[in-house]
């Protein structure tokens, strides 16, 4: 019965019905746009206020033998998950298609932790603030191990003219994980008391933008899915059952590193997301072959839905049993 309210709840949250509403409007062909130069401020704005108080909670707790393990534990988690993910795609899927994905499901959704945060808020669990500073560091390995895959198994094509350096450079430069560290450091050094002048922009409003942030989101996916139903049901099932085992795997194994349940949590949502943001970008500098009409919907389409209305529940559910 406790199982059945958890999934209640979270399907009846706000900023998820918001996501679906979006699924809706694009399904129904309407009109209802968020204008792109509001989605990127709204985007932004939601890694800077994720950042902002990831930095002050740090700065309240301090380094500790935790917070190493954790840092550890999750760059593991972004090296391993694309070296298995992609010898498992290699076996139906071309090498830089299979590298773009694993790459992706290696990666991170920031947006998926943002909204992994209001579902523990919603059950009153705290996660610390160095899960921001995990997740930032799980943004970019997984791109450049997807990287050195390809140009170690794509034998028929000569990867010279690709900048390995400039790849890496991309890959910890991108605005997304700049932003996010960046306000980082800044709530991490900042007074506390000049802090509390913004506290109403990071905490207040946080949520009503995260919802309309969804509803975009939502309609982005409907489309992108539209177009992916040719690649058949082998990707449909890895982009839901791959993030799955990921997630289980985490929240397990993550009882290792820390004993919190809001911290499992996290380590089991940064393992499960993929993403739609960072690693496109990237690849298309290091993978121009890779089909983004594949990967981009795989993590924006199927496992980002999944995550939030069945993986956030199940991840849950699973630390509270172990």
């Amino acid at each position: 019965m406790t199982e059945f309210k958890i999934l209640i709840s979270n399907l009846t949250n706000p900023t998820l019905l918001f996501f679906l509403m979006g699924i809706l409007a694009a399904r129904l062909k309407s009109d209802l746009e968020i204008p792109a130069t509001s989605s990127k401020f709204i985007s932004l704005y939601l890694l800077f206020s994720i950042g902002f108080r990831g930095g002050q909670e740090l700065a309240h707790s301090g380094f500790n033998a935790e917070i190493a393990y954790s840092l550890l534990f999750g760059l593991a988690l972004s090296v391993l998950i694309p070296l298995y993910t992609f010898f498992l795609l290699k076996q139906r899927l071309s090498v830089s298609d299979s590298a773009a994905i694993a790459s992706s499901y290696g990666s991170v959704s920031a947006v998926t932790f943002v909204a992994a945060a209001t579902f523990l808020e919603l059950h009153k669990i705290a996660s610390g603030g160095h899960m921001v500073a995990v997740m930032a560091l799980m943004e970019s390995p997984a791109i450049i191990v997807g990287v050195i895959l390809l140009m170690e198994f794509d034998k028929e094509n000569s990867y010279e003219q690709i900048n390995l350096r400039t790849v890496i450079h991309h890959a910890f430069t991108n605005g997304s994980v700049l932003m996010l560290l960046g306000s980082m450091v800044i709530g991490l050094i900042a007074d506390v008391r000049q802090a509390e002048g913004i506290r109403p922009f990071t905490t207040d409003i946080f949520k009503g933008f995260l919802a309309i942030f969804l509803l975009e989101m939502g309609m982005v996916a409907a489309r992108r899915f539209a177009t992916f139903r040719k690649y058949g049901w082998f990707v449909t099932l890895f982009a839901v059952f791959i993030p799955a085992i990921n997630g289980c795997s985490a929240a397990w194994l993550s009882q290792m590193v820390t004993d919190e349940p809001g911290n499992r949590f996290m380590f089991a949502i940064l393992a499960a997301s993929a993403s739609y943001i960072a690693v496109p970008a990237a690849m298309r500098l290091a993978a121009p072959k890779a089909d983004p009409g594949l990967y981009i919907p795989m993590a924006l389409g199927i496992t980002f839905p999944f995550n939030i209305t069945v993986g956030f529940p199940l991840y849950f559910l699973l630390i509270n049993h172990t």
